[in-house]
């Protein structure tokens, strides 16, 4: 990754955080489907990223958005454990000839079906650790598995959306 690269990933890996944090801390949609936006900072960073900075990054992100949030830890501990199932996740949506070095694991890059089929599970699994720590375990299973499904739902949409919107597009699409 070159140095401009870098400063792409910072640069975004701060707004998303900052959006998270100013607009959409209070939103949720009939009590049950929470916007994590900032997750997508973590879902585009580079395939060819090795595990520990992402899991550095996953910390950082989430220990910002619990001191914003006033979660102790909820993020942290969820964001992380997405950032350690993303390589495993990877190798099995893994396309036939593997992936290049240089793609990013973005919507334009790879397209909506496949950027779906990623997306989705991590964010879920994101979603079914934060509402687990949020109902103190497992006691309140349907619940948990209800907010985990709007709220995966409902931050893969924004996902698209924003990168629809705001991320460039690939030549001759």
């Amino acid at each position: 990754m070159n140095f401009r690269n870098l400063i792409l990933f910072t640069l975004r890996l701060i707004l998303l955080v900052l959006v998270q944090i100013f607009f959409l801390k209070n939103l949720a949609l009939f009590g049950q489907a929470f916007a994590f936006l900032y997750l997508l900072g973590l879902l585009i960073l580079p395939l060819n990223l090795r595990t520990i900075p992402l899991l550095l990054i996953a910390f950082g992100m989430g220990l910002v958005i619990d001191v914003f949030y006033e979660t102790i830890g909820m993020h942290t501990a969820a964001a992380t454990f997405m950032a350690f199932a993303r390589p495993i996740w990877l190798k099995a949506v893994s396309p036939t000839g593997g992936y290049d070095d240089m793609q990013y694991p973005t919507l334009s890059e790879m397209g909506t079906g496949w950027f779906l089929s990623y997306a989705f599970p991590l964010v879920f699994a994101f979603s079914i650790v934060f509402f687990s720590i949020d109902h103190w375990g497992f006691g309140s299973f349907f619940s948990v598995l209800n907010k985990s499904f709007f709220s995966s739902t409902l931050t893969c949409l924004l996902a698209i959306l924003v990168q629809l919107l705001f991320f460039k597009r690939r030549r001759g699409i």
